[in-house]
């Protein structure tokens, strides 16, 4: 993954993709006005929707042209 960036801000507008060839979940969604996508075959689409609405911190970076999320954590309060 190349030009990992950091971004704070509310998980928003999570869309659910066509899954991976082996069957899991793909989704895209909104950080601070950057629009991602969990990887292919990713344990992270699977807890994605866990953060929606909440304000998180999320690395992401290009791989293989798309904006791909690389990690979440949820903002302590």
């Amino acid at each position: 993954m190349k030009n990992i960036t950091r971004h704070t801000g509310k998980l928003l507008n999570i869309q659910r993709m066509k899954h991976s060839l082996n069957g899991n979940p793909r989704f895209s969604a909104i950080v601070d006005n950057q629009i991602f996508v969990t990887a292919v075959d990713s344990s992270y689409g699977y807890s994605i929707q866990n953060f929606e609405d909440k304000l998180v911190t999320v690395t992401i970076g290009s791989h293989y042209g798309r904006t791909t999320l690389d990690s979440i954590q949820l903002v302590k309060a």
